[in-house]
């Protein structure tokens, strides 16, 4: 069997429907079968992934935790679209608006060039 590259393109808000499980199971699935993740870029409503202040209950899946062992596990970046990042709330350590930022590691601030590269280097671009 010939394992493949991808990428994934996550656009689903982390709470709101299945597109946010599905994305983690279709990951861990594919790093399980031994394929590669180049990386993961979060766009749109997806950029809430990468809140680092969510505190779903405990009974809950917390998609900041799950998303940031995986790509410790496996080492594959998590790219975040700042512009979209930013029109949501998300803010990085250097943001001149208010003290303090929930856009925390493992989670990257890029740009659409970013996604563009991902998806060159790849054989398949999947989103959720």
């Amino acid at each position: 069997m010939t394992m493949a590259n991808f990428t994934l393109v996550v656009t689903s808000p982390p709470f709101d429907n299945q597109g946010s499980e599905s994305a983690l199971s279709f990951a861990d699935a594919l790093l399980a079968k031994g394929h590669m993740l180049n990386g993961v870029f979060f766009y749109q409503a997806g950029v809430h992934h990468a809140n680092g202040w969510q505190t779903p209950p405990n009974d809950e899946m917390n998609p900041f935790k799950r998303w940031s062992a995986l790509a410790s596990q496996y080492r594959f970046p998590l790219h975040v679209c700042i512009t979209a990042a930013n029109r949501r709330g998300l803010l990085e350590e250097d943001n001149e608006v208010v003290e303090g930022h929930n856009l925390l590691s493992p989670f990257l601030a890029s740009g659409l060039g970013q996604l563009v590269e991902l998806c060159e280097d790849c054989d398949r671009v999947v989103q959720f």
